[in-house]
């Protein structure tokens, strides 16, 4: 091939290759070509190579050795030289190479050419690889620009100081009058470049927002003449005027009405006029219902305009584009915590979209379902959620059985409902639950007394028919240890009488043991329930003593102490087996003033068994060894009182036995001392273990606002570093966590670190809050969780 073809031929000889072999020896023949008339000192064809090697650049080669030839014909004073030479700087050249300095003055002096051509060049390059460095130097140019008369350089000197904010934020100010006086335009590409200049200035000077926010009348005038403007064929798009434009005016708008009522009331009317005026039926015209959404929910707007608001976003549910439903969906998952009645109404449209093909639609469809669950639809929406777990996607199946467990939780209207809707989920999905499901469920279960005959038959008939559900063999296994003498007894009221014998429930609990799909968890459910049963039945005791000695040699450590212990149980201390057997208490969930069925001022649920403990006013060490003393002449202090010298760390907390009616005459007696709490927020010790404590005091701020203070201690004889907090709560409730006092914890408790969590509950759900502790301790790092179900001095919605 010629050296001398035109970029037509080379490209067709490019294409025709047949290897990849074969195209790289044409590339590299006619890039060797071009090199060597680069080199001469004069070459007409330069734009004609220069051309050649842009397309070399395009298909992945290198093109490096082009950067001075662009250089060069930047400086040339023939405009098709001039063109290429730019345009090659814009592909080649970047702001981290040296290469890019050289031209700016050629820009310098393009920007002030007598062609707007050259003038659109040097502007176009500017904005596309400028560096700082050149933004600085070039900046008062751009200003300059921005003041002419010719409306396409004042387009592209727009669009060149967006790209000069957004290197040197500092140049912001500079830009700010000239951009005031762009909003004057009638041409509407100066408009647009005016609109996204203003943007970027308002997003990143606080000050500048403020001063923009008078010209909110201005962008509603120039929005209003596109909606009512009649028909333009430069700027129509099937039949929207300027769409483009259209989306820009309104993300200004949004932003200049975020948190200012009075910008806020001026866009009202106008957004509605939008908002009903649009045409839907096209995409152009859904891109602008869709910003124009986005700005009423974002500002302070009128609560029927938002009622307005969710209703397009209730049509775009119905529209067949996937993209368009998914975009609706989670438009309405940001505000369905403060317009949920206004949601709540497309309730049923969201609902067919769990039928959905597409699995990001389904996700949020899912997500949305879960948030519209309420007391008023918990039966309707709970059948469309589990028809939903019985065939949605494996990835999808964990979220949703979390979520309906969630949901039962917090709005079961009864007990029986509650138990069933559970063992619904597990017998679908029981192999996607979470751990603590399980002892969840058995803590209902037990408060439900009632209900022990009916749930012990219905779990008894799940797990002869099905026992690869982990978790639901478990539960299973456990009511069978407890109430098997209710399953034996056959009297239930609430199911079809069956009568179950002796040898069918061993049966089952053996062929749970034996079964290749029990885990070792489940066995040992399996194994205590068959032990619980010695108690329970008269009949085959000898033939439960025989499974249980089997498990006696099992290569699994943990059921082999089980079973070495019943077998004890059974030859040393058959006195005690009733006894140590008999059936477990009613378990009370920890809740705000309650504590395994003992009513304390203030308790904190957590994962790790650690004892909370209810801060206590400080006392002088005298008179509390006093107490003390009477309390155990008295008998009732089960723990000794002790003082802490440092305020603000925990006290540990009485039990409530402590603070009997005895002890308080005493007290009386004494005089001077009163358990009054002297600070105004109590503090509980919600994390014990390995010489780390953590506390919590809560400080109520508003209405819905909370000040929550982690205080952390180290108690060890070595230094932990690398220490830091974590923390999650429920999705509607809005969390800011502060920068913590240091991430050292000195040994033996002589410096502490402080970590501020600021909370915002504004639709009163359960405060909850679960926090993640880290750190390095000797080398080794170490973590864990601790959940937190209840606050001192609050109830469960943090009031």
């Amino acid at each position: 091939m010629s050296p001398s073809v035109p970029l037509q031929e080379m490209i067709r000889a490019i294409r025709s290759a047949r290897t990849q072999c074969e195209e790289r020896g044409v590339i590299q023949r006619e890039c060797a070509a071009i090199r060597a008339q680069f080199r001469q000192a004069d070459n007409g064809g330069r734009s004609h190579n220069l051309a050649k090697l842009l397309y070399v650049h395009m298909l992945g080669y290198p093109a490096h050795f082009g950067q001075m030839e662009c250089v060069r014909m930047i400086a040339s004073p023939r405009y098709s030289e001039k063109r290429v030479g730019y345009l090659g700087a814009m592909m080649l050249l970047d702001e981290k190479q040296d290469a890019s300095l050289l031209i700016t003055n050629s820009i310098k002096n393009d920007l002030s050419h007598s062609s707007q051509y050259v003038q659109s060049l040097a502007l176009c390059t500017l904005a596309c690889m400028g560096s700082a460095e050149m933004c600085r130097d070039l900046a008062p140019e751009i200003d300059r620009l921005l003041r002419a008369s010719n409306s396409y350089i004042k387009k592209k000197a727009a669009l060149c100081a967006v790209h000069i904010v957004r290197k040197v934020h500092d140049l912001g100010e500079l830009f700010a009058p000239a951009a005031r006086a762009l909003l004057a335009e009638k041409n509407h590409g100066v408009l647009h470049g005016a609109v996204v200049l203003i943007t970027e200035l308002c997003e990143r000077n606080p000050e500048t927002l403020e001063r923009f926010r008078k010209t909110v009348p201005d962008l509603v005038q120039i929005m209003k003449g596109l909606v009512i403007s009649g028909y333009s064929p430069e700027h129509d798009v099937a039949g929207i005027s300027d769409p483009f434009l259209q989306v820009r005016i309104l993300r200004l708008l949004r932003i200049l009405g975020r948190n200012n009522e009075a910008a806020s009331d001026a866009m009202n009317d106008l957004l509605a006029q939008v908002a009903t005026n649009t045409d839907s039926s096209k995409t152009v015209g859904n891109a602008v219902l869709y910003e124009t959404v986005l700005t009423v929910l974002d500002i302070k707007s009128e609560s029927g305009l938002r009622v307005l608001a969710v209703n397009i976003l209730g049509r775009f549910l119905l529209n067949n584009d996937r993209n368009i439903r998914y975009i609706a969906m989670t438009s309405l998952q940001r505000i369905v915590g403060t317009d949920h009645t206004a949601v709540q109404r497309h309730r049923g449209t969201i609902v067919d979209c769990l039928k959905d093909q597409d699995a990001s639609v389904k996700r949020r469809a899912l997500e949305l379902s879960l948030a519209l669950v309420s007391a008023s639809n918990i039966r309707s929406m709970m059948k469309e959620l589990l028809l939903f777990l019985s065939s949605c996607p494996p990835e999808l199946r964990a979220n949703a059985a979390s979520g309906i467990f969630n949901a039962a939780e917090r709005y079961a209207p009864s007990q029986r409902w509650h138990i069933d809707t559970i063992l619904h989920v597990l017998t679908t999905a029981g192999g996607d639950v979470r751990d603590e499901t399980v002892p969840n469920l058995i803590q209902l279960i037990t408060n439900a007394s009632e209900l022990h005959c009916y749930t012990v038959h219905k779990l008894y008939r799940a797990v002869i028919t099905d026992i690869s559900q982990q978790p639901l063999v478990q539960v299973a296994c456990w009511c069978i240890g407890e109430y098997g003498d209710l399953l034996l007894r056959g009297e239930c009221q609430d199911t079809e009488p069956v009568q179950v014998t002796e040898d069918d429930v061993l049966d089952a609990l053996e062929t749970v043991l034996q079964s290749h799909m029990s885990s070792p968890a489940t066995r040992g459910f399996a194994l205590t329930a068959t032990m619980k049963l010695s108690t329970r039945i008269t009949d085959n005791v000898d033939r439960i003593r025989s499974i249980v000695s089997i498990y006696g040699s099992c290569i699994d450590v943990e059921l082999q102490q089980r079973a070495v212990e019943y077998n004890a149980l059974f030859k040393k201390y058959d006195h005690m087996r009733a006894a140590v057997l008999e059936r477990m208490p009613v378990i009370e969930k920890n809740s705000p003033g309650h504590t395994n069925g003992e009513s304390t001022g203030d308790t904190v649920k957590e994962i790790q068994p650690t004892k909370v403990k209810q801060g206590e006013p400080l006392m002088p060490q005298q008179p509390a060894n006093q107490v003390c003393d009477l309390l155990d002449l008295l008998g009732g202090s089960e723990e000794p009182l002790q003082s802490s010298p440092a305020q603000g760390s925990t006290a540990p907390g009485l039990s409530i036995n402590t603070l009997n009616p005895a002890g308080g005459d005493l007290l009386d007696l004494l005089g001077g001392l009163e358990l009054t709490p002297i600070t105004p927020a109590p503090t509980v010790t919600v994390y014990e273990k390995s010489g780390v404590t953590l506390t919590l005091s809560c400080e109520k701020q508003s209405d819905s606002g909370l000040t929550v203070t982690l205080t952390a201690s180290n108690s060890t004889d070595s230094d932990i570093s690398s220490f830091t907090l974590q923390a999650a709560v429920p999705k509607s409730v809005q969390l800011h966590m502060k920068a913590p006092s240091g991430d050292s914890l000195p040994a033996r408790g002589t410096a502490k670190v402080t970590q501020m969590v600021v909370l915002n509950n504004p639709n009163k759900v359960n405060l909850k809050m679960r926090i993640r502790i880290s750190y390095t301790n000797q080398g080794s790092g170490f973590q864990d969780t601790v959940q937190i179900d209840s606050f001192p001095g609050l109830n469960a919605a943090g009031q």
